[in-house]
């Protein structure tokens, strides 16, 4: 093993372990604040097989935020493609249930988005395509150095930095990093280095994923489109359009003790079809679908986020959504620490906002997929009347159990940081659901969604890092811009004209860089106090 020599370029100031969505979005965030990091992956090539295929509103937000949102919206499906769900005995068979979404191209065009929650609503679309867009920006940025094919062998923690040992075709060497970021997944090597483990439960559901091409299924398919069917043969399976034509993923769920190596995924893919089906497969994934979460996402000046600080039985594709709200929540404290406007103090605050976000996820993905895969009778099956009250049973059950699993607003709005150390004026909140959110504003949760007069969202007017947002035009914001001048913390003042249906109920409120509310209030604030707080330079003071 060759050891090569300490050079200047193995100076880092923020290591990013890990180029899936987690790691890249983090990149990309740091970059446009002005903040240098070098990713790491282990793999040469991206993988091949679909995972997560939904990207939540949050995580569109987010992507908006950070100039990839249109690049991602026209990615994956034909934008005239509806991203309904279908539920059906089989492909071929009966339809039980359905819940009718929005295409590409109806989103585009802004079809009914005076009602919508949000600037950015849901995307469905692929890992193998979201990923690729991420690494395309990343590799545009000059604060943004990605190295594939380099693995992490060792991380050594001091005082004021971490050496990082790395290998690269045979060769190692030390990079000498500021803070280190895990973001390598479910087997990170990062936790692993910090001695970190997972606690929940280690499974829940086994599954076996088919990624097929099939002109065929394309062509069944166009009868009725929709982006997921959800079939009910021997096993519930979830056959998901990944590009609208030929490519598809075979989803089938087993109990958590079943050995999955006996199964034929041809034979699922007959099952879920309702008989053969002209098809290549392309690869196949036995996994098990777990909800476990890290004792703790870091230590000293190393991090985790993304899978390597949780994972869970895909619902909603929140595994990768959640990562990705981890990175815009860790990139502006890096950066306000590295800019030199935020103490170190405040990284602290990233595991205690982000890990009971973790916990409260694992335990509403985990009840929602209790409720989605019960037992379904087989008279769905059978023909005239018997099947048809079968059918409409379900179908009740369903109109219950689903809208919030591929509508879940809760996890996409209603998440929060009350409690955290930066937020002043939180309250104890109920555990975060699916499907319940308020659009008004409240101390610790994201600043709800309006459109402006002009047309633009209101996220589109807030600054990079802080911002005062003033809904009375009479409230005096000088001695806000004073103070902030003085602790030098960036703040742009925003006013709000018209009526807003009394979302901001208050005359100011504060919002952080990643568009959550660390403050409201009025004239009574003391703007050199709040400021101090929110950046983590004295404790809140919660009330």
């Amino acid at each position: 093993m060759t050891q090569q020599p300490t050079s200047p370029g193995d100076r880092v100031g923020v290591l990013i372990v890990g180029a899936g969505p987690a790691g890249l979005t983090l990149a990309i965030d740091l970059a446009r604040r002005g903040v240098p990091s070098r990713v790491i992956e282990a793999t040469e090539e991206r993988g091949r097989n679909p995972r997560c295929n939904t990207t939540s509103a949050r995580s569109m937000e987010i992507f908006r935020r950070l100039g990839l949102a249109g690049d991602i919206r026209r990615a994956g499906l034909p934008e005239d493609y509806p991203t309904s769900i279908q539920y059906r005995t089989t492909l071929r068979g009966e339809e039980i249930f359905r819940l009718d979404q929005p295409s590409t191209s109806d989103v585009l065009a802004g079809v009914d988005r005076e009602s919508w929650p949000t600037p950015e609503p849901q995307h469905r679309v692929s890992q193998l395509y979201t990923e690729p867009i991420l690494e395309q920006h990343a590799n545009r940025l000059p604060e943004v150095t990605l190295e594939r094919g380099t693995s992490l062998i060792e991380l050594r923690q001091f005082d004021d930095h971490v050496e990082a040992i790395v290998e690269k075709d045979g060769v190692r060497r030390t990079l000498h990093c500021a803070y280190v970021v895990g973001c390598d997944g479910a087997h990170s090597t990062v936790r692993r280095q910090l001695g970190i483990r997972y606690e929940g439960v280690d499974a829940i559901q086994q599954f076996v994923s088919t990624f097929v091409r099939s002109a065929e299924l394309g062509r069944l398919a166009a009868r009725d489109r929709a982006w997921t069917y959800w079939t009910y043969g021997k096993r519930i399976a979830s056959l998901i359009a990944i590009d609208g034509d030929s490519l598809w993923l075979n989803h089938v769920a087993f109990p958590p003790d079943h050995d999955t190596e006996e199964e034929d995924p041809e034979q699922l893919l007959r099952d879920a079809v309702g008989g053969p089906v002209e098809h290549e497969v392309l690869g196949v994934v036995r996994w098990t679908g777990r909800r476990l979460v890290a004792q703790r996402y870091g230590e000293g000046r190393v991090f985790l986020a993304g899978d390597a600080a949780h994972i869970w039985i895909p619902v909603g594709g929140f595994g990768m959504n959640a990562g990705i709200q981890d990175a815009a929540t860790l990139g502006w404290m890096l950066a306000a620490v590295h800019r030199g406007w935020a103490s170190p103090d405040l990284l602290a605050a990233y595991e205690l906002e982000r890990k009971p976000v973790g916990d409260q996820f694992a335990g509403a993905v985990g009840a929602k997929a209790r409720t989605s895969f019960q037992d379904v009778s087989p008279d769905i099956h059978l023909p005239g009347p018997d099947g048809e009250r079968a059918r409409a049973e379900l179908a009740e059950r369903l109109a219950i159990t689903e809208p919030h699993r591929y509508s879940p607003d809760g996890f996409s709005f209603g998440y929060h940081y009350a409690g955290s150390p930066l937020v002043v004026g939180g309250e104890d909140q109920d555990a975060i659901t699916m499907g319940g959110f308020q659009e008004r504003a409240q101390p610790g949760f994201r600043l709800p969604h309006v459109w402006l007069d002009d047309g633009r969202a209101l996220f589109d007017a807030l600054g990079p890092e802080f911002t005062l947002v003033r809904t009375d035009p009479g409230a005096e914001v000088a001695s806000w811009v004073a103070a902030a001048g003085e602790l030098g913390i960036p703040l742009t003042v925003v006013d709000l004209p018209g009526s807003c249906d009394g979302r901001y109920p208050a005359p100011l409120l504060l919002v952080r860089p990643d568009q959550h509310v660390a403050w409201m209030g009025g004239a009574d604030a003391r703007p050199d106090e709040l400021l101090q707080t929110v950046t983590g330079r004295v404790a809140a003071h919660h009330g």
